[in-house]
């Protein structure tokens, strides 16, 4: 066969496979028995192999292509992926109805508006977004923080159920968009879950809690022979962003994706009412153990896209849907043992061991007891016979005693008076238990370690779990300071360091000993201070001796710092084995600071040219990545949010940028180009 000859042939039969990959794997519906398939697809590698360079990246034989990755790239979301507001209770939900429906009669100066919910399953898996540019897939991204997360497209591209090439529409179809970014869950069905855990046992090894986590760490392996080896589905309910797709409902972008040959649910539905939603529920309940995959809920939508932007978002979820869960399975067992465990930040959980259980399909030996007020409160000892729930269907908690009048109870359990880690005396705070050797206690020290070298803290690359558990375990790291001492030769005979990776890990150690004071804030794990507390923090104090030095009444100047956060940050400071460490670190560390150090008698504000400014960031930059655009806007004291309002003062349009950039228009707020942004920044006295 020529060359020319064997092009066409290829082409037809690429076709043709993607056609039954299609109405197999998406439609539940094979047109052709598997020996007639697997004849065209050994043809189709036949003709590859004789003529490699008509290989396409699209091509069906290439889903499983990829070579085994040393690490995931980080990349950034074309929209961003917020989570949903949500609840079990019947009450939360209607409370949400009725605010979404005076929210958009308000809006409408009092006419009525028509309300259509979209109703779809919670599938209980993994979010990700398929970003496809001229019909073919550019790259899949984990849901991550929500702004940028994992490329994982090696492995979603063994996923069967996952288009290589969006499907060429049938007459009266939405044309294939020149880029469009699709947000869908991966799961895995029941069955190969099963199978899964059985050759894990089989093998020795720990088996997965659940599907969901079994489905994360398929997609997170390395080796996309490896996620190939586990079978996953996708199902897609959403579009993030889109040039030239023009649709104005939700069951619209359904009916697209259905159409571009993505697999959507069957169990999709509308209604106009609140008894529509909760009948869908009770209905979607009902078929749940039938399904085949996990579920732990519904998700309600607001059918009209434009009605939305109308609602538009808080900070963490969209106002115009909700996810209305499912109430946690239950079933009974029996305590064999209360253990007290220490957790990163010192409070010490009582753990209910128990004779295993099955719930909802996953076996559950162990079970949170929270602390020691609530063992006390449900009067649970060991031998008890208990009930025992999967709180959102993932973390096993004992609900309540099951009372055995004619059997002998133990002893009533109480919390030991030293960790059982340090043998540190124990302090009660409130109705927790912690143990204040934050930084010597080698139960907390692991994973103060991980904390500390997290992307949100200091940013260390190399340093998870297993290294910081190892370093701990070999006695390298006895206290935190001690990760900056580390030398290459002491790491290199290690298990799972060589001479390169050993360099690089002290590399990043020295990279990372000029953290900014928010990062270093966060890092230390100080309780409840997370990402926003810990750069208000900063930005208020502008210098760590001056956060240091601050008693309650200082702390609660910083908008959201409470009497209850404020007393948890002076006790952080003042407990002496945190302090000896906190200085050790500074003698290693430099940190960058907005204002100068001043005395404690002059309370400190740290001025900041852009300080309540808010920004938003859209389409791409040349002359920064977008992170690092918004990483310098928000080190200057603004706010770099992911949705455009009245309240934001400009929007930066970068290249290809998206609907945020209309949105900025409509409601009259500056917009910026790059070059504009840099200027702006000139104006306030910063030079990039």
């Amino acid at each position: 066969m020529d060359r020319k000859t064997a092009q066409e042939r290829i082409a037809r039969l690429r076709s043709e496979i993607r056609h039954h990959d299609y109405l197999y794997y998406v439609k539940d519906q094979p047109a052709v028995s598997d020996e007639a398939y697997d004849k065209l697809y050994r043809e189709l590698v036949k003709l590859e192999e004789q003529f490699p360079d008509l290989v396409s990246e699209d091509s069906p034989t290439q889903r499983v292509a990829g070579q085994p990755l040393t690490s995931f790239p980080t990349i950034e979301h074309a929209a961003p992926m917020l989570s949903l507001d949500s609840d079990q209770d019947e009450a939360t939900l209607r409370r949400f109805d009725e605010r979404l429906r005076k929210g958009l009669a308000a809006a409408d100066a009092g006419t009525k508006t028509l309300v259509e919910y979209v109703l779809e399953p919670k599938l209980d898996g993994l979010s990700v977004e398929l970003v496809y540019r001229d019909g073919l897939l550019q790259h899949a991204v984990t849901r991550g923080d929500g702004r940028r997360g994992e490329g994982i497209t090696a492995n979603v591209r063994t996923i069967l159920s996952v288009p290589l090439r969006l499907r060429e529409p049938a007459a009266g179809e939405r044309p294939i968009p020149p880029f469009v970014a699709v947000r869908g869950e991966v799961i895995m069905h029941a069955e190969v879950f099963d199978k899964l855990n059985e050759r894990l046992i089989a093998e020795g090894n720990e088996p997965f809690s659940n599907p969901r986590n079994a489905a994360a760490g398929a997609v997170r392996q390395l080796d996309p022979q490896m996620t190939a080896a586990r079978p996953l589905d996708l199902y897609a309910y959403d579009i993030l962003a889109s040039e030239g797709v023009e649709v104005a409902s939700q069951w619209e972008v359904l009916e697209a994706l259905r159409g571009w040959g993505l697999r959507v649910s069957d169990l999709v539905d509308r209604t106009q009412t609140l008894d529509g939603i909760l009948a869908y529920h009770k209905g979607i309940e009902e078929k749940r153990d039938d399904l085949g995959f996990e579920i732990d809920g519904i998700v309600i939508k607001l059918n009209d896209l434009a009605a939305r932007e109308t609602l538009g978002w808080t900070s963490r979820h969209p106002r115009w849907a909700f996810a209305f869960k499912f109430p946690p399975r239950k079933e009974i067992t029996r305590i064999l043992s209360i253990l007290p465990s220490v957790g990163r930040t010192g409070v010490v959980t009582p753990v209910a061991l128990m004779l295993p259980v099955e719930i909802g399909g996953v076996t559950v030996a162990r079970a949170t007891l929270h602390n020691r007020e609530e063992v006390a409160r449900k009067d649970v000892r060991e031998g008890d016979r208990v009930r025992v729930q999967r709180a959102g269907d993932v973390i096993p908690q004992v609900i309540e005693r099951i009372d055995e009048p004619e059997r002998e109870r133990s002893p009533a359990w109480t919390m030991p008076a030293v960790c059982p880690s340090c043998s540190t005396p124990l302090v009660e705070r409130g109705p927790f238990t912690v143990c204040p050797n934050s930084f010597e206690c080698p139960a907390q020290l692991a994973g103060r370690i991980v904390h500390f070298a997290s992307r949100n803290a200091l940013d260390i690359e190399g340093l998870g779990d297993e290294t910081a558990k190892m370093f701990v375990a070999q006695g390298l790291v006895h206290q935190l300071p001690q990760l900056f001492d580390l030398k290459a030769e002491q790491l290199v005979h290690l298990e799972g360091f060589a001479e390169k990776s050993a360099n690089n890990l002290v590399a990043a150690l020295a990279k990372a000993s000029q953290p900014e004071l928010q990062r270093f804030l966060y890092g230390l794990g100080i309780p409840e201070v997370g990402v926003s507390v810990a750069r208000d923090l900063a930005r208020h104090f502008g210098t760590f001796a001056a956060l240091r030095s601050a008693d309650e009444a200082g702390l609660q100047e910083v908008p959201g710092v409470g009497p209850r956060m404020a007393e948890q940050i002076t006790t952080f400071f003042r407990e002496p084995k945190n302090a000896e460490v906190l200085d050790a670190l500074l003698t290693r560390l430099q940190l960058v600071e907005t204002a100068p150090a001043v005395a404690s008698d002059s309370p400190p504000v740290a001025v900041l040219p852009l300080a309540g400014k808010k920004i938003v960031f859209t389409g791409g930059l040349t002359r920064l990545s977008r992170r690092e655009a918004q990483e310098l806007a928000e080190r200057l004291g603004a706010r770099a949010t992911g949705s455009v309002s009245k309240s934001t003062d400009w929007v930066v349009v970068g290249e290809d940028a998206g609907s945020k950039a209309d949105d900025a228009r409509k409601l009259g707020v500056a917009t910026l180009d790059e070059d504009g942004y840099f200027a702006l920044l000139r104006e306030y006295g910063v030079e990039i």
